[in-house]
């Protein structure tokens, strides 16, 4: 989420829901695969894996629904449980894949926690096992720089001095080694594995002007891109997913917006969020710009949101790509009843628009506990989805 609404998102969830140094990544071995010992310390990068070529729409088709496993590697207090959440478990994982999800978007905070610009063999290790647990699981992972304390758009001048909502020379130095760095590890990896770019920190407002600013985004998105295909391994035909503008639906299907381009066609997803109206999404009492909504559900309500998905599609037609919802989510204090009705709307929504819609969870609505049971709201809004 954005970093101003996140932060509110973020609390509300918790609350109701539940000098840079060297940035030279590691070495690459010939044909870009790492091996134990090549700059990972004692993180033994995946074995290369039989990739199975798919463009992004056959892929869109298999990856609904999806979930987030939010509040937990990105943490950067203490990673993994610094937001209250225990470690991930395999069953906690499999839980997921009982209850009908194809894919989990793994959320990660890497610069909070890397030494000089390098990632740590633990948290490489950590993330991997994870990833594994996955797509043992038979389901899509999306592995993220989330948001990570805000480095690469950041709001806080005296904090992020250098990147300060730029995407400077320094900020571009960091995520082309951090991508370097994940992208080599995980090239043995198949197609089960889809990198995501960056999460919603997409605004560059210290860029000099709206056009700055969306242009600054291409870059960075075709950054990634061109950092993840040069890899090597499976990560020269791998599915990407690269960002829209902050993350919205009106912002990223604006004129202003240009897609990035790639070696290989078809292998691209675009990244939207999805909390509208926020008043229902996220408030739980009135704020000064809004009034909270209780419920959800009106004629206005649906016409709101069938508008913003055909918009959706429209774009995602015109330019041959199919959308990544990477985030929905209601806080739990809302109408049982219009909680479900907003969930179950918004992710057939998506699906009948072929976009595939991924909730955001932070342990609220599975919980994190074994048995890993499902909020009756959850278990309805699966019943609802059209197949």
């Amino acid at each position: 989420m954005g970093r101003s609404r996140r932060a509110l998102f973020l609390t509300t969830l918790i609350c109701v829901v539940s000098a840079s140094g060297c940035l030279r990544p590691p070495p690459r071995p010939s044909g870009g695969l790492a091996s134990a010992g090549d700059g990972f310390g004692k993180a033994t990068p995946p074995s290369l894996e039989k990739m199975t070529e798919i463009d992004a729409w056959a892929a869109a088709a298999q990856m609904s629904p999806g979930i987030n496993i939010g509040n937990t590697l990105e943490n950067t207090t203490t990673w993994e449980t610094g937001w209250g959440n225990p470690p991930i478990t395999k069953g906690y994982v499999e839980s997921l894949a009982r209850l009908g999800f194809k894919t989990v978007r793994l959320p990660v905070a890497w610069d909070t926690y890397a030494e000089d610009g390098r990632i740590q063999p633990d948290k490489l290790r950590r993330v991997s096992e994870v990833v594994n647990w996955i797509t043992g699981a038979g389901m899509f992972c999306v592995l993220n720089i989330h948001w990570d304390g805000g480095w690469i758009d950041s709001g806080a001048k005296d904090k992020f001095p250098t990147t300060y909502a730029t995407f400077s020379p320094e900020a571009e130095k960091k995520f082309r080694s951090y991508w370097e760095q994940i992208a080599t590890f995980f090239a043995g990896k198949n197609e089960k594995l889809v990198f995501e770019g960056l999460n919603e920190e997409t605004n560059f407002t210290n860029a000099g002007s709206t056009q700055k600013a969306y242009a600054t985004l291409t870059r960075v998105n075709q950054l990634f891109i061109d950092t993840v295909r040069k890899a090597g391994g499976n990560n020269t035909k791998r599915l990407l997913i690269v960002v829209g503008y902050s993350t919205d639906i009106t912002k990223t299907c604006s004129a202003g917006y240009q897609l990035p381009k790639d070696t290989i066609p078809g292998r691209l997803f675009i990244s939207v969020h999805y909390y509208t109206p926020y008043q229902f999404c996220g408030l739980t009492e009135d704020a000064d710009w809004g009034k909270m909504m209780k419920t959800w559900g009106s004629d206005d309500d649906v016409k709101q949101l069938d508008k913003l998905f055909d918009m959706m599609k429209d774009f995602c037609t015109r330019n041959d790509i199919p959308a990544f919802l990477g985030e929905f989510g209601v806080v739990a204090s809302k109408e049982p009843a219009s909680r479900v009705r907003w969930m179950s709307a918004v992710a057939n929504a998506s699906i009948s628009r072929k976009l595939v819609p991924v909730l955001w969870d932070t342990g609220g609505e599975i919980s994190r506990h074994d048995p890993y049971a499902a909020t009756p709201d959850l278990l309805q809004t699966l019943k609802s989805l059209a197949r």
